[in-house]
């Protein structure tokens, strides 16, 4: 596989956790997020945005991983079956995004969400 298909899912996920971020220090752009329901998001999910961000870290591992542009796992299968999953995971997070009361979660998120699963599948099938 080229680098750009791992890349783009990176970058796609640093912008994703650069957003996170900025909910955590309280922006106002929850309207994008968690439901859509609190511009400035509450304490506890700051917390959540906190810890997506470190999920997205995770995610961006596991892909360079197998795309064999770092070598951090032991055993290259280990990134194999993570990429299914995380893949599988970020399909069906396109669902929520879709179901949210707030259309800016459903016009931005949405297809967001579904860009990031697909480039997710494409690594996974490298």
């Amino acid at each position: 596989m080229t680098p750009e298909v791992p890349l783009a899912f990176c970058t796609v996920l640093g912008v994703l956790a650069v957003f996170q971020l900025l909910l955590v220090i309280g922006l106002p752009f929850g309207r994008f997020a968690w439901g859509g329901q609190n511009p400035v998001l509450p304490a506890r999910l700051r917390v959540g945005s906190a810890v997506s961000v470190v999920v997205y870290a995770i995610f961006a591992i596991f892909a360079l991983d197998r795309a064999a542009l770092i070598s951090i796992l032991p055993v290259p299968f280990v990134a194999v079956v993570a990429m299914w999953v995380i893949a599988t995971y970020l399909l069906l997070s396109v669902l929520p995004n879709l179901a949210s009361k707030s259309k800016y979660e459903r016009r931005v998120m949405a297809p967001v969400s579904l860009v990031l699963a697909g480039l997710a599948f494409l690594v996974a099938l490298s």
